[in-house]
């Protein structure tokens, strides 16, 4: 069945029971495992049917560069790609993306400009700190818990509010290591929500917060309450680096978005917006 929103100008799709993994890294990102075959026959062997590569972009002047793609290795990054979805198509649909990491001022334009199906926007720093890498871990003793999701959240905002992006990366990322604030989250992110829901982003529900020590998914039930009520669309995402976590989770996922209410999810081919029943 194919649905015509006249308000948007878009084409969306609707279909029963599709399966997205929109969220899923390779070697290229330098702190993954296995090759781009072994993770779309794995996709294929869960029956997913719509697997996306969404690879850490570069960010302008270099930083970050041990846990990223170069600029040099963009071009070879989207023919493999694009040569894997040639190579599968009759059994899964492939899709090409970046997961970006919003600093102001740092964002390489040839990503923003790529020809590609999404942009995840994603948000990994406070002030050049990576908050959720373990290297960097000792960074939270010195800093006021509720200020730092105050600029997290902050930031979440800038990022929806610049207008760039698809999708929202791990909206509560900022958990990770459970060092939680003492104000209600849901007003910490309202203002990030509110941006979210006028770029008309979609919010992915990402499963990979179960492998880290707070052990529930990103975002949390109480943040993805507010997105149903302020009708954000979701989508889903396991933030694969190794072949084991493709699709890790699934189920529970889908089962806290219909808990909620959602009834549909949504991905992207050519940024423009695809719905599927889920």
């Amino acid at each position: 069945m194919v649905i015509v929103d006249h308000n948007i100008g878009e084409w969306l799709f609707a279909r029963f029971f599709m399966r997205l993994d929109l969220h899923n890294h390779t070697t290229r990102c330098n702190h993954a495992t296995g090759s781009i075959d072994e993770y779309i026959k794995r996709a294929i062997d869960l029956g997913i049917d719509i697997y996306g590569f969404s690879e850490h972009a570069p960010i302008k002047g270099g930083f970050d560069s041990r846990y990223r793609l170069s600029v040099d290795d963009l071009d070879e990054y989207e023919r493999d790609i694009l040569d894997a979805r040639e190579r599968y198509k009759d059994n899964i649909d492939i899709r090409l993306a970046y997961e970006v990491d919003f600093i102001a001022g740092y964002l390489e334009d040839r990503v923003i400009e790529a020809d590609v199906d999404y942009l995840i926007g994603s948000i990994h720093f406070i002030d050049r700190w990576g908050f959720d890498n373990p290297e960097f871990i000792g960074g939270w003793s010195s800093r006021d818990i509720n200020e730092v999701w105050e600029e997290y959240f902050s930031a979440v905002r800038a990022m929806a509010d610049s207008g760039l992006f698809n999708i929202v990366g791990h909206l509560d990322l900022i958990k990770i290591f459970k060092f939680m604030p003492k104000r209600d989250i849901r007003l910490i992110a309202k203002d990030a929500l509110m941006a979210i829901k006028k770029s008309n982003m979609a919010l992915e529900l990402n499963s990979a917060g179960y492998r880290k020590p707070i052990e529930e998914p990103y975002p949390s039930r109480e943040l993805l309450e507010v997105a149903y009520e302020l009708d954000i669309p979701i989508t889903f995402g396991s933030d694969a680096h190794s072949i084991e976590q493709i699709g890790s989770r699934y189920r529970d996922i889908i089962d806290l978005a219909k808990s909620i209410g959602y009834s549909k999810a949504v991905s992207f081919k050519h940024k423009d917006r695809e719905v599927f029943e889920i």
